[in-house]
């Protein structure tokens, strides 16, 4: 469910807020003035905020600036609540990045109508904006693909060559070396881009998904065991079968363990967590790490194409991860804290994902 933050120097107001949309389902966290509002958005990024204008330190005006201003806060949807219902004050606040305005005294039924409806339309524009990327996204490996997979063949064939005819002791051998790692890592990049093409294409069969996800970490064996990362596995007893494409998501799943493993490259500390469970009425997949976080003003960018920061190199794991998932009426979500660690988790339904327009 929404996250909905309440930001009023009131404190009656902020309770019965908070009883309300609590009872409505959301899940919802409390600020009494401006500067408490502006630490708690980074610690738990809502997806709306009822804000006060009037406040103490720092007023509703200012916190809705900043937060506008801020590439990793700009999406939270702004809904003003305030005592002043003159016409150039509702202008000023619109004027802010405001998403919407309400007068005190409020109607709460028009209040939650306002929550539902921003919500709504911030869904439907995050959903068209994924669909965009989603495009050009496949339009780019289409192209990137067949310019680079060509080019590839012929300098990997002849450094080959080249690399056989050096004596062992040739000064040269470390350069072909050098030339053929990069070789291996484009080549690796253009079957990922391959790949990609087939995440949207599901083929769900019933499975067990358990079996799925220890398919995908038998693949990290060697690597858990010689980077001496403390592997703790936790299953489900008797998971229900559901209908997955069985090849994408093991793919997905072992795409997101390695990234896990990667960020715990640096870290005293490795351990990594898999387990399994049911949430409401969906089929949950939970990898933990203890690797260096992601700062949050990445979080939004991790499932980009390419996304590198100085935590996780560029590629495309997590960009296919979160493609199958889609394509299963699934949805992945991050929780991430600096130098301690991150949790992915994956929710899956218990029936197969209509097809997609």
């Amino acid at each position: 469910m929404a996250k909905v933050m309440i930001v009023d120097d009131n404190v009656d107001t902020v309770e019965l807020l908070t009883k309300r949309f609590r009872a409505e389902g959301y899940e919802t966290v409390a600020a009494h003035d401006g500067e408490e509002a502006l630490r708690l958005v980074g610690e738990c990024t809502p997806d709306l905020i009822i804000l006060d204008i009037m406040m103490p330190k720092i007023d509703g005006y200012e916190v809705c600036r900043r937060l506008k201003e801020d590439e990793a806060t700009r999406h939270i949807a702004i809904l003003m609540l305030t005592a002043k219902s003159k016409i150039p004050e509702k202008v000023r606040g619109l004027d802010t990045g405001a998403d919407s305005y309400l007068t005190k005294p409020f109607d709460y039924s028009e209040l939650a109508a306002a929550v539902r409806s921003l919500l709504a339309r911030r869904n439907a524009s995050m959903q068209l904006a994924q669909k965009e990327k989603l495009a050009a996204l496949d339009q780019m490996m289409d192209e990137v693909s067949h310019e680079v997979r060509n080019p590839l063949v012929t300098i990997g064939g002849f450094a080959r060559r080249i690399g056989k005819s050096l004596a062992e002791d040739d000064p040269n051998r470390k350069y072909i070396d050098i030339i053929l790692a990069n070789v291996a890592s484009l080549e690796k990049m253009v079957t990922q881009l391959v790949a990609m093409k087939s995440a949207t294409v599901s083929n769900p069969r019933p499975a067990d998904v358990n079996a799925i996800v220890r398919l995908a970490l038998s693949g990290f064996e060697q690597r858990i065991k010689e980077e001496n990362i403390v592997l703790s596995v936790r299953f489900m007893n008797d998971p229900p079968r559901i209908p997955v494409d069985h090849d994408n998501l093991v793919t997905a799943v072992a795409n997101i363990i390695e990234n896990g493993i990667e960020a715990m490259e640096s870290s005293p500390r490795r351990e990594l967590s898999v387990s399994t469970g049911m949430e409401d009425d969906r089929f949950v997949i939970a990898v933990t790490d203890t690797g260096r976080g992601i700062p949050r003003e990445a979080l939004n960018n991790i499932y980009d194409p390419f996304f590198t920061s100085k935590i996780y190199g560029p590629g495309l794991g997590l960009t296919f991860a979160r493609k199958t998932i889609q394509s299963h009426g699934g949805s992945i979500s991050v929780h991430s804290e600096p130098d301690q660690g991150s949790c992915f988790t994956v929710r899956l339904p218990l029936k197969a994902a209509l097809p997609q327009a």
